[in-house]
């Protein structure tokens, strides 16, 4: 598949994502954080365009010797994916949309036919090394994001933890595999991607085929959020609270979410909600921006 279209397809997933209204307790086109506004997460998904196209380039490259896919060097690509926002906007917008959208962009560049990209991020994933564990902890380091990579020992933070990567030759699929059992990207990168490929790609894709791209991107959100309780409130406020947000979606679902009226007056009320008790399910948008790529590669890339 065309790297530059499948770069064009990762922007677009990103924007899209966080255009979408009322996305509830993240940021979207009516309403900032204190620290980071829509404009922040615009520019975020546009930077990033030229280090997808370099994943994308390099899985197409490589696609026929998958013995040597550690050179497409996932992990410093989402280093550099993280620098070149930093320099735009001096803040972490999108590690976890970058995770996710990488080795989804070097698979697509691997990929003839959709049915194989599944298979390929699998193939991506699983050809990470030490190298790249140790510029996925720089972009950890980078981003400050708070709750990844916290082992006993191999704590992000710890200045040893980088040669103890290298020295007992711990990959970044090993590395996420530690992560999975807290962190849902990091469960979502090591086991083939169930959330994205399971339930957001097949919500968006049905729903944008009846409905506009807006509603869409909001009904993926709850959907993804209703089932998989979200990490990010996981980790900060503990995972009964993350299980009620869920049951909160759920009951907004079942009350037809955005499409209905009641369930959009719902969704208003939930997104108050969630920002008056700081709670902010970063990491259902950041599956919800996957879900949205899956959905335009299998639209237009194929």
């Amino acid at each position: 598949m065309d790297p530059e279209l499948i770069a064009k397809i990762a922007q677009i997933a990103s924007v899209l994502e966080v255009s979408g209204h009322p996305k509830p307790g993240n940021v979207h086109r009516t309403q900032d954080f204190d620290d980071m506004v829509f404009e922040d997460f615009l520019i975020s998904g546009v930077v990033i365009g030229d280090l997808m196209k370099k994943a994308a380039k390099r899985g197409q490259k490589y696609k026929n010797d998958t013995y040597l896919l550690d050179k497409i060097r996932l992990g410093e690509i989402i280093k550099e994916a993280v620098l070149e926002t930093d320099k735009w906007i001096g803040n972490n917008t999108n590690l976890g949309i970058t995770l996710l959208l990488a080795p989804l962009s070097a698979a697509a560049g691997m990929s003839d036919d959709f049915t194989d990209l599944r298979g390929n991020v699998v193939k991506v994933m699983e050809a990470t090394t030490s190298e790249d564990a140790v510029n996925f902890y720089d972009a950890i380091n980078i981003a400050d994001a708070g709750g990844m990579g916290e082992h006993d020992e191999l704590d992000v933070a710890d200045t040893e933890a980088r040669e103890k990567l290298i020295e007992d030759n711990i990959s970044m699929h090993q590395v996420l595999a530690m992560s999975s059992k807290w962190d849902l990207l990091s469960y979502e990168l090591t086991n083939s991607m169930p959330i994205t490929f399971e339930i957001g790609f097949p919500t968006f894709r049905a729903i944008k085929a009846e409905h506009s791209i807006n509603r869409a991107t909001v009904q993926t959100f709850l959907t993804i959020l209703s089932k998989n309780p979200d990490t990010l409130i996981s980790r900060k406020y503990g995972n009964d609270m993350a299980k009620m947000v869920s049951a909160d979606a759920d009951s907004i679902l079942q009350n037809g979410g955005i499409l209905t009226p009641q369930g959009a007056r719902l969704i208003l009320e939930f997104d108050k909600q969630l920002l008056r008790n700081k709670l902010n399910p970063g990491t259902t948008a950041d599956l919800t921006a996957s879900s949205i790529m899956v959905a335009y590669l299998n639209e237009f890339g194929f």
